[in-house]
């Protein structure tokens, strides 16, 4: 069985619309045509509209010109039969179909269309979850928020640009996370551009009412105070921000006097503002991983590269490779990871697309606490299983497989299992390989990277990178753990074969040094 992923840069929603479409791409582009097919709905609507007002026009500049005439001589008017009788007719009939004219509601083909795709739309929870991801691409690929404001991103073929509003609502997303350092940096950015003139429905008094807060949290009490007092001037009645002002002047006084009475050292260490950083939630590891996802950091020296080579493989003399071998790279060293070149079709690669979308659901992680899986905010893909038997394209790729690796994929993951013991119920053993496809290419972001050894792979499409997860002695080697970097720009599928120790004890036997 293959893991099909979706991967993107950028929510879950509970109604009938596809659950998480912020994590999934593919998914989006449907919204994309349903909003095509409300924007078309909605211009029929306005031609409508304006067929009824042009005929509502032109009635009235008839009446318009017959009642000039009429209201000059009155009597002598109506005094024609053939005019008194076309009066009484206007006045009974004709004035009642223009009413009817006039309260005719032509929205109901527009109404009903959107009220039919909204059970598809995204949610709440959805919005929040994209604003996220653009959180964590900002700091993963130490972006400021001017330059993803103006759309300033590498590999964008369709450039966007953000408008304070949109700031805005990023930086109310991460104060409802308590995030204030990403509140402050795109409040800012809110201000910087209502500074400059943008015309937009926010102002800058409910800006700096989140900014001031946000500072105050981080630690910087001058600022905080310069920002309120700031506020006030534009809205001297707004009772939160008077309120902080003469908290914020307590705090300080406080501080003033306790500084008196302490030592210099005491001094500093009382008056210095907290660090401010990123969120809370900020990973040990998160440092090099961010680094290696800008392809920074790659501990990659040149004497190590000069060993690495290209090669064709013929995979131990296969029969179906000895005439076409596949096209082999040494993409790392310890661990040694492999790339196969043109290892899968684009005709392949849209099969297996067709088969997964209909099932692609989100991606889950391993809960320690509870034991369960469960979805993980800095786990924003998709993932769908496809066995052998569904498809002769995935049982030919499975084979493929088995052919260059020599191993035997028929112990390999058959389904997805919920229990923290899943490979012990599969009889299967621990995963002893992994092998990923890549099968698109990303414009920018979506590198695979190992941590622990500084190595950063980057997607192809067509081809495969293989390693060994276990020594040859049934060891984890610990310096294959890797993960998935978000993907800034474009959208990254990937299909991994996950091969298990059950099967290989004479395609792989073991040895007796640990570390082998």
């Amino acid at each position: 069985m293959i893991w099909y992923i979706l991967i993107i840069g950028i929510l879950l929603p509970q109604s009938l619309a596809h659950p998480g479409f912020f994590t999934s791409i593919g998914q989006m582009t449907d919204l994309i045509h349903t909003e095509k097919d409300l924007v078309t709905s909605l211009k029929d609507y306005i031609k409508a509209e304006e067929d009824k007002l042009e005929q509502i026009k032109k009635w009235a500049e008839k009446l318009d010109r017959l009642t000039s005439t009429a209201t000059k001589d009155p009597e002598g008017f109506v005094g024609h039969p053939v005019n008194a009788f076309k009066l009484m007719k206007r006045l009974n009939t004709e004035w009642s179909e223009l009413e009817n004219l006039v309260l005719k509601d032509m929205s109901d083909g527009f109404i009903s269309n959107l009220t039919i795709q909204r059970q598809y739309f995204p949610n709440d929870e959805d919005q929040v979850g994209a604003a996220k991801a653009l959180l964590r691409l900002q700091d993963t690929y130490n972006l400021d928020t001017d330059t993803i404001s103006k759309g300033n991103l590498p590999g964008v073929k369709h450039k966007s640009f953000l408008t304070a509003e949109d700031c805005f609502e990023l930086g109310k997303v991460a104060y409802t996370e308590a995030d204030y350092y990403h509140t402050e940096l795109w409040m800012e950015q809110a201000l910087r551009q209502l500074d400059e003139g943008e015309i937009s429905t926010i102002d800058k008094v409910s800006v700096l009412d989140y900014l001031s807060y946000a500072v105050y949290q981080q630690g910087d009490l001058d600022k905080a105070l310069v920002l309120t007092k700031k506020l006030l001037e534009l809205d001297p009645e707004h009772q939160r921000a008077n309120g902080n002002l003469k908290y914020f002047e307590y705090i300080m006084a406080k501080e003033k006097d306790v500084n008196k009475s302490a030592s210099d050292d005491q001094s500093d260490q009382k008056t210095t503002p907290k660090k401010k950083g990123v969120a809370v939630d900020y990973l040990p590891e998160r440092q090099k991983y961010e680094m290696l996802c800008r392809g920074e950091g790659i501990k990659m020296t040149p004497r190590r590269q000069k060993k690495l080579f290209c090669r064709y493989h013929d995979g131990n003399r296969n029969p179906k490779f000895i005439l076409a071998p596949a096209k082999q790279e040494d993409e790392w060293d310890k661990p040694r990871i492999i790339r196969f070149h043109d290892i899968i079709s684009d005709a392949e690669i849209e099969i297996v697309k067709d088969l997964a979308k209909p099932r692609l659901s989100r991606a889950t992680v391993h809960d320690p606490e509870t034991g369960k899986l469960t979805t993980a905010q800095y786990r924003v893909s998709k993932s769908a299983w496809l066995s052998g038997y569904e498809n002769p394209v995935v049982s030919r790729i499975n084979m493929r497989i088995q052919d260059l690796t020599g191993l035997d994929v028929s112990t390999a993951e058959e389904l997805q299992k919920d229990e923290p013991d899943a490979f012990k119920e599969l009889g299967t053993g621990n995963r002893i390989a992994t092998w990923l496809f890549y099968m698109s290419d990303v414009s920018a972001g979506g590198a695979t990277v190992f941590p622990e050894v500084g190595a950063s792979v980057w997607p192809k499409k067509g081809t495969a990178v293989f390693w060994y997860n276990l020594f040859a002695s049934g060891e984890g080697d610990y310096s294959t753990r890797h993960a998935a970097c978000p993907v800034l720009v474009g959208n990254k599928w990937v299909s991994n074969k996950w091969l298990h120790e059950r099967g290989q004890e004479f395609r792989r036997p073991c040895t007796l040094s640990e570390l082998e």
